[in-house]
């Protein structure tokens, strides 16, 4: 039999590849871009007959209907990696769970069966004459999600970029139990403006960036402007190696700036792990041989993040304490983001030669009720989750200034923190330090 034969014969429509999952089982749509539009559809019209089908995915880029048409969870539960601003309203309204992670650890969770999958249902791109279906804008840790699953359910679209992958990048229709042809735009997401406050923690950062530095750049206003302030810079010889790619390396690819010449590794070569962004930034990839996908065990691993000379690292945070304890992922105890790739990458950057990691945040927020609070607290009391330990927290950014904790004692750190606080919080957070007993006042 033929690939195309072997096509025809396991092509189903959404309906009746669904019927496939049964009570209880674990359904993986994979993470963001990779979303099975069409299967959560059909599978959501099963919710009379199901019961306790528990799904997985991450950073959701369009609506749920496994969640949206089954409002008590009694069909299905809905469990997210990380999460969206979707995921955040389901898992507000008690409608969905996170799931803690590291992203350099997420293929393994499947690999060493701590995540089961009795279903995978994930999209790509149409079929080669080869009989391979390209994973497109998600390499993450697919193939790990496919190879752990009993059944795997693809759902062909023609949107979808075609990316060349280091490796991991692909299946083929032998390794297939049903395809089903969909065809929903590939979500996009517009790139948030850049606030005053973005443009003067950018112009912070800007002075440690030089030529050559392989760059890792987080999504968000702040380096959205830092993207605009390399474009027009005379910097030279920028190289990508991310987890996740957005408009903001399409601005500088689109300037020159990024040519991926000096990288000691993949040189020549952007890398990236999953991509979300624009439909302008999807076709800049579709066969371009001038970027490639890889896992996020490759990728996000520390060592291998450690082994460009002049990587750089820059990434938000929702709060610090004076211990330099930092939060990235909620407000309290409410989800707002997740781990990611944050850790690995601050870890990575460290073991770098000359590598340094940023951690950027503006000073201070406004509530609901016009009240302004600071970022900057004396001690996390409030079951915040705590992304980078104080043992790891990198150089520290707000509008204020920057800190590198690196090597500081309590009240060294406290010190230096405090410095970049808003001034209106400052004699405030100095008693906090006094009564916390890590205050030594050498610089006031």
């Amino acid at each position: 039999m033929n690939v195309l034969e072997e096509y025809q014969q396991k092509l189903r429509t959404p309906t009746e590849a669904v019927q496939m999952v049964k009570n209880g089982d674990w359904v993986d749509y994979s993470q963001t871009c990779s979303f099975p539009t069409a299967l959560d559809t059909a599978l959501a019209a099963r919710h009379t007959e199901l019961k306790d089908v528990k799904i997985r995915n991450a950073i959701s880029m369009r609506s749920v209907q496994t969640v949206e048409q089954d409002p008590q969870g009694v069909a299905f539960t809905y469990n997210a990696w990380h999460c969206s601003a979707i995921d955040r309203k389901y898992i507000d309204q008690g409608r969905a769970y996170h799931i803690p992670m590291l992203f350099r650890d997420c293929g393994s969770y499947y690999q060493k069966g701590f995540a089961p999958v009795n279903v995978a249902m994930v999209s790509v791109t149409p079929m080669d004459r080869h009989g391979n279906f390209n994973f497109g804008l998600t390499n993450c840790c697919q193939q790990a999600i496919l190879e752990a699953a009993d059944t795997v359910i693809l759902e062909v679209n023609t949107h979808m970029p075609y990316i060349y992958g280091m490796e991991a990048d692909h299946i083929h229709i032998s390794d297939v139990d049903a395809v089903v042809e969909g065809h929903a735009e590939i979500p996009t997401v517009s790139s948030p403006s850049a606030t005053a406050i973005d443009e003067q923690i950018a112009n912070r950062i800007f002075p440690y960036l030089h030529d050559g530095i392989t760059l890792q750049l987080g999504i968000g206003g702040m380096p959205n402007a830092l993207g605009i302030l390399i474009a027009a810079s005379d910097l030279k010889d920028i190289g990508m190696h991310t987890e996740l790619m957005s408009d903001g390396y399409l601005t500088l690819y689109k300037s020159g700036k990024i040519t991926n010449k000096k990288k000691e590794l993949q040189k020549g070569k952007g890398v990236f792990s999953i991509c979300n962004g624009s439909r302008e930034l999807y076709d800049f990839l579709d066969h371009n041989q001038d970027i490639i996908s890889a896992p996020m065990s490759y990728v996000n691993n520390p060592y291998t993040i450690s082994r460009f000379s002049d990587f750089v690292s820059i990434n938000s945070c929702i709060a610090i304490d004076l211990y330099g304890q930092v939060c990235s992922e909620s407000a309290g105890t409410r989800q707002i983001s997740g781990t990611g790739g944050q850790l690995d990458f601050v870890t990575g950057a460290y073991q770098a030669e000359h590598g340094m990691a940023f951690l950027a945040m503006a000073s201070t927020f406004t509530d609901k009720k016009g009240i302004k609070h600071s970022r900057i607290l004396p001690k996390f009391t409030q079951g915040d989750i705590i992304t980078t330990p104080r043992t790891q927290a990198p150089y520290m950014v707000t509008e204020y200034g920057i800190a590198n904790l690196s090597g500081l004692t309590t009240w060294q750190r406290a010190e230096a923190i405090i410095n970049i606080a808003h001034p209106d919080f400052r004699e405030d957070l100095i008693k906090a330090a006094e009564q916390q007993k890590i205050w030594r006042r050498s610089n006031t």
